[in-house]
């Protein structure tokens, strides 16, 4: 299918989406949780903000920490990485829109000290190698952090200081001026464009969270387009909503115009709506703040339109907590979810501190429309606090799992690998097959997964346990044991959407 096609069926799609909607559907909303379910999202977040690790190093070390970094989480059971590059309208990536960044190279502007050398790619390629995934994680409308940072001289702000609002101690772009959502759109289609990223990422942060007295200045971008776009004076909040509507909307049409199989996911604040502050009583019972009425992001107007392909709240709440209860939280998004993937972000030093780690991942798994977790945040895992590391590795995440098929984007199978064969030289004895290499087709294959059985066993590749390798080459290197031991080997693809062809199988001896 070519890229014309593929952007006007995506279009179609998004169309219907818009003037129909999906409901949630009526099957149980629970299920019995799998301990080693081989469709499983596993995600960590890396965030780059308010580090100080990688500008203390130079490209060369810079490259050994994330590929040590990918090879631990991977070992971990990880299978998609979060990786933060727009920290603060800034990148960790070559850009002609948006200086290097700061927590990069210590000074905002200032290259890395190999001109070839680029944090995304080289982290993308680390990923993909593995068989993983890696979602660019943006923020969009912050600028500075705090207000004594000083910005590189071809910052956007330089030249219309005008488009940005000062709120506390931090500088934002305003949220309701159309150049600016257009400018956050060519950021993200320059990423998707360029880079081979399998997703774009959001996270929490969209109109800032409240200073208590203090209001959010806009008022000129209020005056000079809430009228005309159909809100009153008393209406601010429904016009900011719009704004950031506006946004993801535009983001998700800007990434399918561009590759139709980038995701597009959001991880909002745990709390959509308190009961309490809800008409008709459909908020969740808690006590807190709130995406909708705080932060103005309408987190399920976004997945009900189809404008988000995956869904991650933020739970990061203890189980019992007074204000907002883990487990409340977990039963109302599952209740409230529709067509697209819906993930849970998990705390890990909380969970771990208060030893609920395995009970929150056991009921995310006992619910019917949860598909996997992330955990917040990647550096804890790293440094192995608690032992949370050995503890995911060999328990929690004992088997690798594949990530769920985003069967809302596409439902085919790739093609099954042909000419699956075992192969001896004199150094090794591997496997090869063959698959047509289109990397700008989405419905052929991007990734193999390679089945191991024992002689005897039956043949059965619905079990994660059976997972011995994904991987995006079409070889597989055999162990060698004694040359007497007679295995199945089975080998599937997986299409840009995660979705698996059917087995290949060959038998061999090791």
């Amino acid at each position: 299918m070519n890229r014309q096609t593929y952007c006007r069926i995506t279009g179609i799609f998004l169309l219907s989406m818009i003037l129909f909607g999906c409901g949630s559907s009526k099957q149980s909303l629970t299920r019995v949780a799998e301990t080693t379910p081989k469709h499983e999202f596993r995600g960590v977040w890396v965030q780059t903000v308010g580090q100080s690790r990688y500008r203390q190093m130079n490209s060369a070390a810079m490259k050994h920490y994330l590929s040590e970094m990918v090879r631990q989480f991977d070992e971990a059971g990880i299978n998609a990485v979060i990786f933060q590059v727009r920290p603060e309208a800034d990148a960790f990536y070559k850009s002609d829109l948006e200086p290097w960044s700061r927590f990069l190279t210590g000074e905002q502007g200032k290259a890395p000290d190999d001109p070839s050398f680029d944090p995304l790619a080289f982290i993308i390629d680390e990923c993909h190698k593995r068989g993983m995934e890696l979602h660019a994680w943006l923020n969009p409308y912050r600028v500075k952090t705090n207000l004594s940072n000083e910005l590189a001289s071809n910052h956007i702000y330089d030249r219309y200081p005008e488009r940005f609002v000062q709120y506390g101690n931090q500088l934002f772009f305003d949220p309701g001026l159309p150049e600016n959502r257009g400018f956050i759109c060519n950021v993200v289609h320059d990423i998707v464009a360029r880079y081979d990223v399998d997703a774009i990422h959001m996270d929490d942060y969209f109109y800032p969270y409240p200073i208590a007295g203090t209001p959010f200045h806009d008022d000129r971008s209020f005056s000079r387009y809430a009228a005309s776009q159909g809100f009153s004076s008393t209406q601010r909040g429904d016009w900011r909503r719009n704004n950031v509507n506006l946004l993801i909307q535009q983001i998700k049409y800007t990434i399918a115009a561009e590759k139709p199989w980038v995701r597009f996911g959001v991880s909002p604040f745990g709390i959509y709506r308190n009961k309490r502050s809800t008409p008709d009583g459909s908020g969740s019972e808690t006590n807190g703040l709130q995406n909708y009425d705080d932060l103005y992001a309408d987190i399920k107007l976004w997945v009900e339109k189809g404008w988000v392909d995956y869904n991650l709240p933020q739970l990061y709440w203890e189980i019992g907590h007074k204000a907002a209860d883990y487990t409340t939280l977990l039963h109302w998004w599952n209740a409230n979810n529709f067509e697209q993937p819906l993930y849970i972000g998990q705390d890990l030093k909380r969970s771990v501190d208060k030893n609920e780690l395995d009970v929150k991942i056991r009921q995310s798994r006992e619910m019917s429309f949860v598909q996997g977790n992330c955990y917040w945040y990647g550096y804890l895992m790293l440094d192995n606090y608690r032992e949370v590391y050995d503890h995911l590795r060999s328990q929690t995440h004992r088997a690798k799992s594949l990530i769920p098929a985003y069967t809302h984007m596409h439902k085919g199978r790739p093609a099954k690998v042909k000419k699956l064969a075992d192969v001896f030289t004199e150094d090794m004895h591997f496997l090869t097959w063959e698959h047509p290499n289109q990397p700008r087709n989405p419905e052929t294959a991007q990734r193999f997964v390679v089945y191991r059985f024992r002689k005897g066993e039956r043949v059965d590749i619905s079990r994660a346990e059976n997972i011995v390798k994904i991987t995006p080459d079409n070889f597989f290197v055999l162990p060698y044991e004694s040359g007497k031991s007679s295995y199945t080997y089975v080998v599937t693809a997986l299409d840009a959407f995660h979705n698996e062809s059917k087995p290949a199988t060959i038998k061999v001896k090791l």
